[in-house]
């Protein structure tokens, strides 16, 4: 019997993916289960098996494409005659009916990131024409003695300059940023005393703005034409050779989380926790944390810290709901912690870490850590946290300061130990020290209350008994 293998829905409103990987042709045996190709979604890259085991009639997708759930993927003859085609959670005639709808949707989407991003430097002179009627930018229009004389004066481009130059009220710093960056210094309304037009107001304005200020429809159609112009104009590109590459998703998607995030109002504490005694110890239970398969690192340590101060300071796992005036304090503790791979920075997620000690914490950070980098990692390993850890020790500096992974409150930032003299006791003495920096959501968290959670964080690495005393 013949299977026609369809994308099955993979959950979490995931719609569509890039094929990455395709491991099987025409002609080849496969067993059920066998992978068939690698896609990358939003949130991960997922192998998709075979349903059931066969030969391949033919593949109907290939590396780089696009495809969406429902899309035909494989035909497999099964050679047993009892082959089921696996059904999507829609409907196979549901999703033939919708194609049209669900492709015109995407490229909506698309069309919208494109729009709300910053607007490309010469886009406003790329869709003006030299006979557009003058009469769509009325603060360029002067009373004139004689309409005839007036409307000549608008239609004829030699004269919008000095009209320009007379209307926009701009300092010639301004006037400069506005060339450099394509912007028709006319269209800008000035946020300043008298309507002045500053650098920010040029830096700001976007054409969408200019669309609705006069009234104009944006529909679909002429949306897409804006978003299908080529990018780069003559002054974008006359300082030297650029080259544009799409984003990938992962990278658009952390691009889009952060830019979500930066609204809420940012706070970072910076801090230093002596770890001498700790390191010491670290290195000394090593060898029997790796013979259960992990690896001992801060990393781990301070994932156990953090899954007990949370329960001190419940505000740092929470989330605000703005909408209704809420706080929603979660009673679960799943940490997360930033990975560096070459598809960009992906945040595993140790569900329930209160529950596990630190020999399971190290074992499981080192195998979703893996897992992560080779692109094995699940979409739910990459969901549901509460906290976040970010270690750039290993690649150097000092202090950073975390952006939030939203809807959290909060997230540590860990730096490289550095010895450093202390004074103690009337002499200075070297000492290990690691600096913390503590970015939180300040709408939540007052600033008294991210020095006492990092104050407590750095006395439990300092005198580890103080966990199993208060955490």
């Amino acid at each position: 019997m013949t299977i026609e293998y369809k994308l099955p829905d993979l959950g979490e409103d995931i719609e569509t993916g890039d094929v990455i990987g395709v491991f099987v042709s025409a002609g080849d045996t496969v067993a059920k289960d066998q992978s068939l190709i690698e896609i990358e979604t939003d949130k991960a890259a997922i192998e998709i098996p075979a349903p059931a085991g066969g030969t391949i009639k033919e593949v109907h997708v290939k590396e780089g494409d696009t495809i969406k759930v429902g899309q035909l993927l494989v035909t497999i003859e099964d050679g047993k005659g009892k082959g089921k085609e696996p059904e999507p959670k829609e409907s196979g005639n549901k999703s033939a009916e919708n194609e049209d709808e669900k492709i015109e949707k995407l490229a909506e989407k698309e069309v919208k990131l494109e729009i709300n991003a910053d607007p490309e430097p010469n886009e406003d002179i790329e869709t003006k024409t030299e006979d557009e009627p003058l009469e769509l930018f009325p603060e360029r229009k002067e009373p004139s003695p004689n309409p005839r004389e007036g409307k000549q004066e608008q239609i004829t481009p030699d004269k919008t300059e000095p009209v320009s130059s007379k209307k926009a009220p701009a300092s010639p710093s301004v006037r400069r940023l506005a060339r450099e960056l394509g912007v028709d210094i006319n269209l800008v309304s000035g946020s300043g005393p008298g309507g002045r037009i500053s650098g920010d107001d040029i830096k700001n304005y976007t054409p969408e703005k200019k669309s609705k200020s006069k009234g104009e429809k944006q529909t679909p159609e002429t949306a897409t034409m804006k978003a299908a112009k080529p990018r780069g104009s003559v002054d974008t590109d006359k300082w030297g050779e650029t080259e544009r590459t799409p984003m990938s998703k992962v990278r658009r998607l952390t691009a889009e989380r952060l830019t979500e995030a930066w609204k809420a109002p940012h706070v970072t504490q910076f801090d230093k926790a002596d770890i001498t005694e700790l390191e010491k110890l670290r290195k000394e239970f090593g060898q029997e944390v790796a013979k259960a398969g992990g690896k001992l690192t801060m990393t781990s340590i301070i994932l156990k810290v953090i899954a007990s101060a949370l329960k001190v300071f419940p505000q740092f796992n929470a989330s605000v709901d703005m909408e209704n005036g809420e706080i929603i304090y979660k009673k679960y503790y799943n940490i997360g912690v930033a990975v560096d791979t070459d598809r960009g920075l992906l945040v595993p997620i140790i569900k329930n870490a209160n529950k596990k000690n630190i020999t399971k914490l190290s074992v499981e950070l080192s195998k979703l850590s893996e897992k992560a980098r080779n692109k094995k990692i699940s979409v739910d390993e990459l969901q549901g946290g509460t906290f976040t850890i970010s270690n750039l020790g290993g690649l150097g500096g000092t202090y950073f300061s975390p952006v939030l992974n939203a809807p959290q409150v909060a997230i540590l930032g860990i730096s490289r130990s550095v010895v450093e003299p202390v004074y103690i006791d009337g002499d200075f003495k070297p000492r290990l020290m690691l600096p913390l920096s503590l970015s939180y959501d300040h709408r939540l968290i007052d600033g008294a209350d991210a020095v006492r959670f990092l104050r407590w964080v750095i006395e439990a690495l300092e005198e580890p008994f103080k966990i199993p005393l208060e955490g």
